[in-house]
């Protein structure tokens, strides 16, 4: 266990000294919250019953992140180590294997929970945001978004073989979903044959979950989202385990 916390602490440091990891994960978010939430503003009901345009947008964002530590960073920092022998050398050290995995683990989850923590923030601060009707709730669904997505960026890390693929996988992943799956452009404003093909995109579930969770659905209501991303969940474990190399 101290092995883990120290390895954490070592990995925490390196992710604050990476500006791009640091910037996507706490401010790029903020910009787009800062954007939209300046042409729009958060009037009640202009996104719907009592709701505005923050409030429908802030689920999108940390979805966003979520999205971000998962299938981008996550899978480029595994590669970048194995390319660099670090994995190898970790390996061979007192260091279990499922220690070093976990540590990336730890760091992923604070981090995006700082930044949901910091849109959330800023969001009520400067908006008017409103709260999530159940802390618990959007603590589980939370909880649910990230264990799939790491699961699958884990799962890309296993299938690509150096950095550069890692990246390119990433980018045809994420960006697409990015636009299309109503993580930065609210689902209600895109076409409507986008609104039915985005429903492969597994970003498009998160988002659909942490925005009905948290104005106050109940999780009844949210059983394909749940499904999707528990399947994915399992895929992306059984298949990082299969296909994962430590060099």
């Amino acid at each position: 266990m101290r092995g883990l916390w120290k390895l954490a602490s070592v990995e925490a440091k390196l992710f604050a000294r990476e500006p791009m990891g640091m910037f996507f994960t706490l401010a790029f978010p903020l910009v787009m919250l800062f954007c939209f939430g300046g042409i729009y503003g958060n009037k009640p009901g202009s996104a719907g019953p009592g709701l505005g345009m923050v409030d429908i947008s802030v689920p999108g964002y940390i979805a966003m992140v979520i999205s971000m530590t998962g299938i981008f960073l996550l899978p480029i920092r595994m590669a970048q180590y194995r390319e660099q022998g670090i994995l190898r050398r970790l390996r061979v050290t007192t260091v279990r294997p499922p220690t070093v995995l976990a540590a990336q683990l730890i760091v992923l989850f604070v981090m995006t929970l700082l930044g949901t923590a910091l849109l959330i923030a800023v969001g009520r601060g400067l908006y008017h945001l409103r709260p999530p009707s159940s802390s618990l709730g959007i603590g589980g669904a939370l909880a649910l978004c990230m264990l799939s997505f790491f699961a699958f960026g884990f799962m890309i890390a296993g299938v690509a073989g150096t950095t550069r693929t890692a990246q390119v996988i990433a980018m045809v992943l994420f960006y697409p979903m990015l636009f299309l799956s109503g993580a930065s452009i609210p689902s209600k404003d895109l076409p409507e044959v986008i609104r039915h093909y985005n429903q492969a995109m597994p970003l498009t579930h998160v988002v659909t979950l942490l925005r009905g969770i948290w104005y106050g659905e109940a999780w009844g209501h949210h059983l394909t989202e749940v499904a999707v991303l528990g399947g994915l969940m399992v895929i992306g474990v059984v298949v990082s385990a299969i296909t994962f190399r430590w060099e």
